[in-house]
């Protein structure tokens, strides 16, 4: 999928993440914030890059600002946030994917 236009996903409330994607060509980048990055950084990430890997993500910038959710939550908030960016209706998303 290819990030089209800039979309976000989620809140900045306790246990959960906002995710912002905007369009850049020729690389990924990827910025967290979170409260437990400390702890759980490295997983954080590492869910983020499979979820983009999943939906085939290879350009653009993502930022997440994690409040503690956890990784299902995180999941949800960047395919989200990339199904907003790409106009994806309900009709169109591929669930099988995730």
């Amino acid at each position: 999928m290819e990030i089209k236009k800039v979309a976000i996903a989620g809140t900045m409330e306790s246990s959960d993440a906002q995710v912002t994607v905007e369009p850049k060509l020729g690389q990924l980048d990827i910025t967290i914030e979170s409260s437990v990055m400390n702890q759980y950084g490295r997983q954080i990430k590492a869910t983020v890059e499979e979820t983009l890997e999943k939906l085939q993500v290879t350009e653009g910038i993502v930022t997440v600002v994690d409040k503690g959710a956890l990784e299902c939550t995180i999941k949800a908030r960047v395919a989200c946030a990339i199904f907003r960016s790409c106009n994806q209706s309900e009709s169109n998303i591929p669930w099988e994917v995730l």
